[in-house]
């Protein structure tokens, strides 16, 4: 159902890869609540997934843009307020990568160019991102920017590496640039804290299969799926949350909040 909570808004859309992507299903839900935008990848990550068929679904433009590079993110940032008519409402960074997952190198054996290069896309990249907002003035009073991080952050959990360390740095830059953000432009940042969800980039840590179950088996609301994270992620670009900033939401079923449940405390002792 549609509420039209962003009829009239702009934004830009990072990481929509294929169907299974978060970043995919927001698109589809922004497009239903009357927002527009342009959506952007790396130009390799456009020739792997399907961006072009989710375009034509939502009657949006792609530009091509590598969000560790400032310039092509400058460029980004000025086509987009050109394309969409003037400056925008909402931003999502759904961008995540480890070349130590990648290659099935420990936590405790990492290779440390591997650990730049994946710190540089998964984590500095927001600030990238956000500071070529800034200096370009592209955000609407009110905006709302939102990036996308998982418990790991906080919590240890053994396979999901240096990512960890990604989410984490992730999640200061958002607390950090929310302050300058909030008090200098009225714009609001925060992140949302997801579900193990099996998308592309996330079947991609070793365990995950079991991980998931166990996550379904500890939230008393069961996982949260992409679908209803693009929900969650619709609520905090619009007008509805007007003055949550800086915040790191948990949006995992209770998971966050659960020590034990019974499902798994009967899974130990049958």
């Amino acid at each position: 159902m549609a509420y039209n909570l962003l009829k009239g808004k702009r934004g830009i859309i990072f990481g929509a890869l294929d169907e299974h992507s978060i970043a995919w299903k927001t698109a589809e839900r922004v497009h239903e609540e009357g927002g527009t935008f342009v959506l952007t990848n790396a130009p390799i990550a456009m020739r792997m997934g399907q961006i072009k068929e989710l375009a034509a679904k939502t009657n949006s433009e792609i530009i091509p843009a590598d969000a560790t590079s400032e310039e092509d993110l400058e460029n980004l940032v000025t086509q987009a307020t050109e394309i969409l008519g003037g400056k925008l409402d909402f931003v999502l960074h759904s961008i995540g990568m480890s070349v130590n997952v990648r290659k099935g190198r420990a936590y405790t054996d990492e290779k440390y160019d591997f650990t730049a290069k994946g710190w540089d896309v998964s984590a500095l990249s927001f600030h990238k991102v956000m500071q070529s907002l800034y200096k370009a003035d592209a955000m609407n009073e009110w905006g709302s920017i939102v990036a996308l991080t998982y418990m790991a952050a906080q919590r240890t959990f053994p396979d999901y590496n240096d990512m960890a360390d990604n989410k984490a740095y992730l999640e200061s830059v958002a607390r950090s640039f929310g302050y300058f953000f909030g008090k200098e432009k009225k714009v609001r940042v925060n992140t949302i804290s997801q579900s193990p969800t099996p998308t592309t980039a996330g079947q991609g840590v070793k365990g995950f299969d079991g991980f998931i179950s166990y996550a379904e088996k500890m939230s008393p609301l069961g996982n949260a799926s992409a679908a209803d994270c693009a929900d969650y992620t619709v609520s905090l670009f619009s007008d509805l949350t007007k003055k949550v900033t800086m915040q790191n939401l948990f949006h995992d079923g209770g998971f966050s909040n659960t020590g034990v449940s019974q499902e798994v405390i009967d899974e130990f002792t049958e």
